[in-house]
C-alpha cells in the first residue's frame, strides 16, 4: 500500500501528529491533488482544538488553502484532467440542488463539505478533491505566494463585497492578520479608502505598506473617536480579528447606514447596543468564505498582481510551531506549509 506523510488530529488540543497515512484513492466525482504547498488557516486552528460548535470527527488531516497537481482522476470526471494545477477551499463541496445552490448561495448550502473539517485537507502530501468544486489555479503562478487566496484572499473579497461600498468610500478592516493583511489589498484594489485597526505597530506597519490610508493601534487610541474625527464613519467595517472586543467596537466605527461584516469567529458573544443599531440604520452581516464565481473573482485580482500576501513558508514537521505560533499572535501574514 502506497503512503503519504500527512499531519492528523488525533485529539482535539493535542500536537497534530506526523505520520504515514494511506494515500487516498479518488472515488467518481473526485481527482487525487499531489500537493506542492498548502496555506495554513486560523481555523485549521479551530479545528484541531474542537473549540467550534460543530466539530470535527478525529482522526482528520486538516487543511483548506492547498495547491498541487492532479495525478488521478475518478470515474466520470470531465471538469479536470491529469497535469492540472487546482487548489482545495473550505468549500470542498455542495449538494448543488437545494434552494441556497440554486440561487447563487452555496457557501450557505446545509450539505456542504467542508476541507480540513469534515473531509481530509491539505496538511499532507496528497489530497482528494471533489472535480467540480476543485480550484483551477495558473501553472505559472508561485504556490506559495497564491495558496492563502485559496480562504483568506476569498474570504475578505466575499466579505468586502457584501459591505457593498462603492469605490472611494471608506472601509475599515480590524484585525491585520492573515486575512485582515490581503483585505487592506483587496480594499485597495477595490477603490475603498482604507482604515486599519489592529493592536500591534508590527501588524499595522504591514497594513501602511499595503495601503492603508490611516492606522490606529486601540490599544493607545480609541478607535471609535479616531474613525469619526476623521472620516465621520466609515461606510462599511470587516472585522477579521479574533478578540470579542473588535465586534462591539465596530457600531461605533461605523457611520449612519453603513454596514458591517463579520468575518472572524471568536468563541462567546458580543456586545450589540441595539439602540444604536437601530437610531444608525446599521446592517450587521456574517460572511462565511465564498461561492465559486467568488473564487474566480479573487483569484482575477490576484493574477493581475493587485493581491501580494506577505508569506512565509515551513515544512510539514514545523506545523505544530506554526499553529502555537498562531495561537500567540506571532505570525506576520500567512505561514505556508511547502512539500
Amino acid at each position: 500500500m502506497t503512503t503519504m506523510q500527512a499531519a492528523v488530529v488525533k485529539e482535539f488540543g493535542k500536537d497534530l501528529i506526523i505520520e504515514a497515512v494511506p494515500v487516498p484513492t479518488p472515488g467518481a466525482g473526485q481527482a487525487l491533488v499531489k500537493l506542492i504547498t498548502s496555506g495554513v488557516c486560523h481555523t485549521d486552528l479551530h479545528a484541531i482544538e474542537g473549540d467550534w460548535p460543530v466539530k470535527p470527527t478525529p482522526p482528520f488531516i486538516p487543511g483548506h488553502e492547498g495547491v498541487g497537481d492532479v495525478v488521478a482522476i475518478g470515474e466520470g470526471v470531465t471538469e479536470i484532467k491529469v497535469g492540472d494545477r487546482v487548489g482545495n477551499a473550505w468549500l470542498w463541496s455542495a449538494c448543488g440542488t437545494c434552494q441556497y445552490c440554486r440561487t447563487g448561495w452555496e457557501t450557505l448550502c446545509e450539505a456542504q463539505i467542508n476541507g480540513g473539517y469534515s473531509v481530509d485537507g491539505s496538511f499532507g502530501e496528497y489530497m482528494i478533491v471533489d472535480a467540480k468544486f476543485a480550484v483551477p489555479l495558473p501553472k505559472d503562478a508561485d504556490p506559495v505566494d497564491i495558496a492563502p487566496i485559496l480562504c483568506a484572499g476569498v474570504t475578505v473579497y466575499k466579505g468586502l463585497k457584501m459591505t457593498e461600498a462603492i469605490a472611494g468610500q471608506w472601509v475599515v478592516i480590524s484585525g491585520i492578520g492573515g486575512l485582515g493583511h490581503i483585505a487592506v489589498q483587496y480594499a485597495k484594489a477595490m477603490g475603498f479608502r482604507v482604515v486599519a485597526v489592529d493592536v500591534a505597530d508590527d501588524k499595522l506597519a504591514l497594513a501602511t505598506k499595503h495601503g492603508a490610508e490611516i492606522v490606529i493601534n486601540a490599544l493607545n487610541e480609541n478607535p471609535v473617536e479616531v474613525i469619526q474625527a476623521k472620516t465621520g464613519g466609515a461606510h462599511g467595517v470587516l472585522v477579521t480579528a479574533v478578540h470579542p472586543a473588535a465586534f462591539g467596537q465596530a457600531i461605533g466605527m461605523t457611520r449612519r447606514g453603513g454596514t458591517i461584516v463579520f468575518n472572524g469567529l471568536p468563541a462567546g458573544d458580543f456586545p450589540a447596543p441595539i439602540f444604536d443599531i437601530v437610531l444608525k440604520g446599521l446592517t450587521i452581516r456574517g460572511s462565511i468564505v465564498g461561492t465559486r464565481q467568488d473564487m474566480e473573482e479573487a483569484l482575477a485580482f490576484y493574477n493581475r498582481g493587485e493581491i501580494h500576501p506577505t508569506v512565509s513558508s515551513r515544512t510539514l514537521g514545523e506545523v505544530n510551531t506554526v499553529l502555537d505560533e498562531m495561537r500567540h499572535g506571532k505570525i506576520d501574514g500567512r505561514v505556508v506549509i511547502q512539500y
